[in-house]
């Protein structure tokens, strides 16, 4: 019977699974989306046991679609899965019951903004300083540890039984394999751990003084495992399969670009945009407003990461469809933007939850300029996907002076890294090559690859990084008084965005 390795691809708006092979081809794929919650303006909610459901169910979906397509004479007889890499949408945080394993409330998720205000009074006692030398990262509601504290505060007797020892506080990996091991296992790896704004990324520990600052009992925590190494089993596939990897989404993906060596980039276009550039065993704190963050551990072995963290891309094309319904369906955005020549002076600053990094202005709303009576539906489109590709470059241009070196080339993944008209706009304005792999999955094949490394399934890394083909290079091509206008028009837009 021919292995496999699973990836649990759980996500901002859809849980999928992917059974990949041993040539990092997906064999077969399952998706599901399930319900976003907004109570409140600024509020953004998902039912963790919708998460669960929905992760499960394209789970044995992917492998029974696996299995028949590994079938014999019609006949089919299962696959045997190696090993179980998990990625998620990070920084989205659950608290629940460590007896019932019941949510005391909804997870709160990454783009929800309801603590804003407690983050400013942080900053106001002087801490920013403080928690950027620990954590690598500046005091934001984006990050899980205001969200605890949050519903420690404001969920009924939810703080007496905290005290008790008697919740678990998780990001969502931790969730899924506390579910997947029928509650017996509470772990988390470094990469989900170094987004809480609770966790030393020098000591690889959590930070005492944390948790007592936002007033987090250490038993709500789960212990801190490496990225690649079995940290227990399930039995819903049969038999005993370990769950052996476990990384963030952006942080899977720049494993999955095999992004291994320092000063390597790459951006991943899904729901928010996510830049991360590899900075080897050294974390090299920014001075441009970006995150320094964790990339992986394998082993004793720790790398570092700059992020720059862009909290609205592909979700502005579902608002096109949702709320503004100039496109059907998602896909169709290129089609429709590529119906115009260019923008038409038109600049849509997608800050629908605010403006993360260079900016980070949690109170800066979406803003369209140089709207005119001419201006069409394919404008507004099209400064869409500029808008997207804008972001990108001003985290670019803050990582290459944090890091003193130009940038060689970007590598492209996500959703919305298909859209040819953008990622060509993307290499105009960056000036450099954008360059989109034969597998854009590399999310799901980072999570992959950590966890067939612990089983043995892949040798080494020489081996994965063998597998990384380049599907398409987007060359720069618009001439440089293009280029300029157009970043000129940009940087009008953004002054026009912020609220400070």
């Amino acid at each position: 019977m021919t292995k496999y390795i699973l990836a649990l691809d759980q996500g901002t708006s859809s849980s999928r699974a992917i059974v990949f092979d041993h040539d990092g081809n997906a064999v077969s794929v399952s998706q599901k989306e399930f319900t976003q919650y907004f109570p409140k303006p600024g509020w953004v909610e998902h039912d963790p046991k919708e998460i669960w459901a929905s992760e499960k169910e394209v789970m044995l979906e992917a492998v029974r679609r696996a299995a028949f397509k590994d079938a014999q004479d019609g006949k089919v007889d299962g696959v045997e899965i190696a090993g179980i890499g998990i990625t998620n949408q990070r920084e989205t945080t659950i608290v629940w019951d460590a007896a019932t394993g019941e949510p005391v409330y909804n997870a709160i998720v990454w783009q929800d903004r309801r603590t804003g205000e407690y983050c400013d009074s942080l900053k106001a006692q002087g801490l920013t300083d403080m928690i950027r030398r620990k954590t690598g990262l500046i005091i934001d509601a984006y990050f899980s540890g205001t969200k605890v504290r949050w519903i420690l505060e404001n969920v009924p007797g939810a703080r007496e039984k905290a005290e008790r020892g008697d919740l678990r506080f998780g990001t969502v990996d931790s969730w899924l394999i506390w579910n997947l091991t029928g509650g017996k296992v509470h772990v988390t790896d470094v990469t989900n751990a170094s987004r809480t704004m609770l966790y030393n990324i020098h000591t690889l520990k959590w930070d005492e003084e944390l948790l007592k600052l936002l007033g987090i009992p250490m038993s709500m925590m789960p212990s801190v495992r490496s990225c690649s190494e079995v940290y227990g089993t399930t039995t819903l596939l049969g038999g005993e399969v370990p769950i052996a990897g476990a990384a963030g989404d952006q942080q899977s993906a720049l494993f999955g670009q095999m992004c291994t060596e320092p000063g390597a980039v790459k951006n991943t276009y899904g729901t928010g945009c996510f830049l991360l550039m590899n900075t080897g065993a050294q974390p090299i704190l920014s001075e441009n407003s970006l995150l320094t963050t964790i990339a992986w551990q394998i082993g004793e072995k720790v790398t570092y990461a700059l992020e720059g963290s862009i909290f609205v891309a592909g979700s502005v094309v579902q608002w096109l469809r949702d709320g503004l319904g100039i496109i059907k369906s998602s896909s169709e955005v290129e089609a429709l933007a590529s119906q115009v020549p260019d923008n038409g002076g038109v600049y849509f600053v997608p800050a629908l939850t605010g403006l993360g990094a260079p900016y980070w202005d949690p109170y800066a709303k979406g803003t369209i300029v140089g709207l005119t009576r001419g201006s069409k539906a394919a404008h507004i489109a099209r400064a869409a996907l500029e808008g997207i590709a804008f972001q990108t470059m001003d985290i670019v241009n803050a990582m290459e002076r944090d890091a003193g070196v130009p940038l060689g080339e970007l590598k492209v993944d996500g959703g919305a890294s298909r859209n040819n008209l953008m990622m060509q706009f993307q290499a105009d304005i960056l000036g450099t090559d954008v360059i989109r792999p034969q597998v854009t999955e590399t999310t799901a094949l980072g999570a992959a690859y950590l966890a067939g490394l612990a089983v043995g399934y892949w040798s080494g890394l020489d081996e994965v990084k063998s597998q990384w083909q380049v599907e398409r290079k987007f060359a720069p091509q618009a001439d440089k008084a293009t280029v300029a206008a157009a970043k000129e028009g940009w940087a009008d837009a953004i002054k026009r965005t912020l609220t400070r």
